[in-house]
């Protein structure tokens, strides 16, 4: 089993980085608000945004580079707007993660403030990237994401073990401003922010100087594996959100803690107390996960464009953002705690308005001539990602103009 992943790698990451906000709070509210008629939207977005997601690691394997610095090859200008948006956000998407994870973990322990966890899961997470780097994180996040979708999956079972009703797979477009504005912020987020493309390709470099023999049909695969799992955990939370929530007539609550106990005591009041602890782990699996490898990608791309923009080499650079991306996080955390609903709204929409501006630069750096002809999107490939990059405009301006 071990020798087994060894295989996997940055596929896994990506896994982990996207099973987070995405799947617990925002599938899991679309399947308490709409029943499973949001089913379309998760798997239209993952259609749209795959080949994008894939271009992370096909670039990383076949020239040795990471994006970013195949974004340097088509002018600084492209590496100052990366920066500036990757500042603006990642704080604000950090202290929404780890707001919902402190939230859970307070819930499921029943011990401790927020101010406790979330303290206590930031620094864990530091002593993790600290002392074990990537290599500890690459070992890590598979045997999470396993876990996670072992208590996802017996989560589901007893959901439909437990329904009695009539299930209805009608498919819904919300029409009014706040269902819109929640149909956007869904598909900002699933599975994942689009820079998360360049996350990968950060991943897939260090994964290579592990594991040089990795070819690049491996890194596919690698990638596809964990692709296909976000969609099936998504799909996952959307069922539990129908199957325990819909139609209960209860809302979400913005506060952290209150929220997580929400969540939990839902599905508990629907199976049980005894699933307390397998949605509970389900929960704070999939949130830590996420925790710990955004709080790993924005330090190293924060970093790298740095360098890049620059000319210059910071030793301790990704050492310099992790710990400003701590602080920052922490900052807002103490001031924010009771508005977790705003700061993902915020978090997600952005992601979505800017996802068009990744698109646009990933095909355009995979079509050129930096990319090696024999690793270039196929001509299949290349007209997906444009309808894609149609669509994802589209959308935006749809979301601006409501």
């Amino acid at each position: 089993m071990t020798q087994f992943l060894k295989k996997f790698g940055p596929g896994f990451l990506f896994a982990g980085a996207a099973i987070g906000v995405s799947h617990l709070v925002q599938s899991t509210r679309a399947g308490a608000d709409f029943g499973f008629g949001l089913v379309w939207a998760l798997l239209l977005i993952n259609i749209i945004k795959y080949p994008f997601f894939q271009f992370g690691p096909r670039y990383a394997s076949a020239t040795g580079e990471n994006l970013l610095q195949g974004y340097a090859k088509l002018g600084k200008w492209v590496l100052f707007a990366y920066f500036a948006l990757s500042l603006a956000t990642m704080f604000t998407i950090q202290t929404a993660v780890t707001i919902v994870t402190a939230g859970i973990a307070s819930s499921l322990f029943e011990n401790g403030t927020m101010v406790f966890w979330t303290t206590t899961i930031t620094s864990a997470c530091f002593l993790i990237l600290m002392l074990g780097k990537y290599k500890f994180l690459d070992s890590l996040m598979k045997y999470i994401v396993l876990i996670l979708t072992l208590s996802t999956i017996v989560a589901v079972f007893l959901a439909l073990n437990n329904h009695h009703e009539a299930i209805s797979l009608q498919q819904t477009l919300p029409n009014d401003t706040l269902g819109i504005a929640f149909l956007i912020a869904f598909m900002g987020w699933m599975p994942a922010p689009l820079d998360i493309t360049i996350w990968q390709s950060i991943w897939t470099v260090e994964k290579k100087k592990l594991n040089p023999s990795m070819t690049t049909k491996q890194y596919f695969f690698d990638f596809n594996v964990g692709f296909v799992m976000t969609i099936i955990l998504g799909l996952g939370f959307i069922a539990l959100g129908a199957l325990v929530m819909f139609g209960s007539g209860q809302s979400f609550s913005a506060n952290g803690t209150q929220f997580a106990n929400q969540l939990i005591s839902m599905y508990t009041s629907s199976l049980g107390d005894w699933a307390k602890i397998i949605i509970g782990v389900a929960a704070l699996t999939t949130m830590f996960s996420t925790t710990l490898t955004t709080l790993d990608a924005s330090p190293r791309v924060m970093h790298i464009s740095s360098e890049l923009i620059s000319g210059k080499s910071f030793k301790k650079g990704y050492l310099f953002w992790l710990v400003i991306l701590m602080t920052g996080t922490l900052a807002i955390f103490f001031f924010f705690v009771s508005e977790m609903a705003l700061l993902i709204q915020i978090a997600t929409v952005l992601s979505f308005l800017t996802a068009p501006f990744y698109a646009i630069l990933s095909y355009w750096l995979l079509t050129s001539k930096y990319t090696p002809k024999q690793y270039q999107p196929s001509k299949f490939m290349k007209t997906y990602s444009v309808i894609g990059i149609i669509v994802l405009i589209g959308f935006s301006l749809w979301y601006l103009f409501s």
